[in-house]
């Protein structure tokens, strides 16, 4: 089929690229000429494990191309999808400006009938905004559906989630739609789920706003993990057995971040309220969450005593490993929070660095070429991104390099007897801190 791809960011780039890996032709739409120019010259501007591979063997063989041309991406394409970036707004609401915009130029050079499917993630009702909207500024009067077609790819192995999906969700009000959207689909063999339009899009906030209160639940266990000496790792293992919960997003830590479950969460707690049904609980999640990385914080200063002029290594930028995204990150917000203290933090991630300085978030901050050079003569290394690296460094290099051997693991990545073993101090989420042997 002929699909084109109005946003070529996280969402936009990966589905693009993995649409055309099936088979499909499609075009990257985006209103960004140095991007377009950037992935025409074979350039990726995102880190996700696989897209440049991908990329690169679809643009050879034909199957993909780059434009800024909105005009050039409805002209060639049965089904548009638009993938456009939808920002969290002061109040928590969502910012719609850009689904609108894009609503609004597809509208404009429409001539014939087209699937216009929103990929991105939006408020519920949002389906009949953008129909409204084409309709109205349809000058030739083409005929056209909208479907809600939510994602649910995960950074860091986003690729894979697309091309072995655990579900598809289509919402639609015409069968001729759907059919359309279930032949887009087809190669990907995965069970796919019809609703209407508004089921649909409430699916996405609910899910993500259910992880998210997985992530919260287990990070307040952790608290009384710590209080009683118990150990969240065999309590999460616990439950997690149980058929009905599952282990996954059980791992407690400082906090989940990103691009997606704060907003997410906001919007869905906004969206209620609007709608006169008000969601507490959320509210709740929000507010574990952001007690957790202080709570963390807290351990570090009640440990040190005084943060000022301390020398810190910090392992993590990102919100979570395999991706360069730092956008809404623990480990930034908890870096930034001890420079503001005084401390003397050395930062390193794999692959966050340039866009960490791009923030100005962490200005102060030294950024090293490695984990182990952060740690020289360091009073305390932080943990604030699990990365595969850091669980397979050298310890006895690291305790060698520190001049005081503290540990604070905000992801538990080691194994606190294992800390011991290496002569470290251990401080970890929800379990009992451990002391050199």
């Amino acid at each position: 089929m002929d699909l084109s791809i109005i946003g070529s960011g996280y969402v936009g780039l990966v589905t693009g690229a993995c649409f055309a890996e099936i088979g499909h032709n499609v075009t990257c739409v985006d209103n960004d000429s140095r991007k377009i120019e950037t992935l025409r010259a074979g350039k990726i501007p995102i880190y996700e494990p696989g897209l440049e591979e991908l990329i690169h063997r679809n643009v050879a063989a034909k199957r993909l191309r780059f434009t800024c041309s909105t005009k050039e991406g409805v002209d060639n394409a049965q089904v548009v999808f638009i993938a456009v970036p939808t920002p969290p707004q002061s109040d928590g609401s969502v910012d719609l400006s850009f689904i609108e915009k894009v609503a609004r130029e597809i509208a404009g050079v429409l001539t014939d009938y087209r699937v216009i499917v929103d990929k991105s993630t939006v408020p519920v009702k949002t389906g009949e905004k953008v129909a409204e909207s084409i309709k109205r500024y349809n000058r030739h009067g083409a005929k056209f559906d909208v479907v809600s077609n939510p994602e649910f790819l995960r950074e860091g192995c986003a690729v894979s989630d697309l091309m072995q999906p655990d579900r598809i969700v289509i919402g639609a009000e015409s069968e001729y739609a759907v059919d359309l959207m279930k032949k887009v689909y087809e190669p990907f063999m995965a069970p796919i789920l019809v609703t209407d339009v508004n089921s649909a899009e409430l699916i996405k906030h609910a899910a993500n706003s259910f992880l998210a209160l997985k992530i919260s639940y287990i990070n307040a266990v952790s608290a009384l993990c710590e209080a009683s000496g118990a150990d969240v790792e065999k309590v999460a293992d616990g439950i997690g057995m149980d058929r009905r919960i599952g282990r996954n997003f059980l791992n407690a830590g400082i906090g989940y971040g990103g691009s997606c479950f704060p907003k997410d969460i906001a919007a869905f707690i906004t969206i209620s309220d609007q709608l006169g049904v008000p969601f507490p609980l959320l509210k709740e999640v929000q507010r574990i969450n952001a007690a957790q990385k202080d709570r963390f914080l807290k351990t570090v200063r009640d440990t040190l005593w005084v943060l000022r002029e301390k020398k810190i290594a910090v392992w993590g930028l990102t919100f979570k490993p395999n991706t360069d995204d730092v956008r809404c990150s623990v480990a930034i917000d908890l870096t930034g929070d001890m420079l503001r203290e005084g401390a003397q933090v050395s930062v390193y991630d794999p692959k966050g660095m340039e866009r960490a300085r791009e923030t100005g978030a962490i200005k102060g901050a030294r950024f090293c070429e490695s984990a182990l050079e952060t740690t020289e003569g360091a009073e305390a290394l932080v943990v604030a991104t699990e990365w595969p690296e850091f669980a397979n460094v050298d310890l006895a290099a690291v305790r060698e390099r520190m001049s005081t051997p503290i540990v604070f693991d905000g992801r538990n990545l080691f194994d606190p007897a294992t800390m011991a073993k290496f002569g470290f101090r251990y401080h970890s989420i929800g379990r009992p801190p451990v002391k050199p042997m």
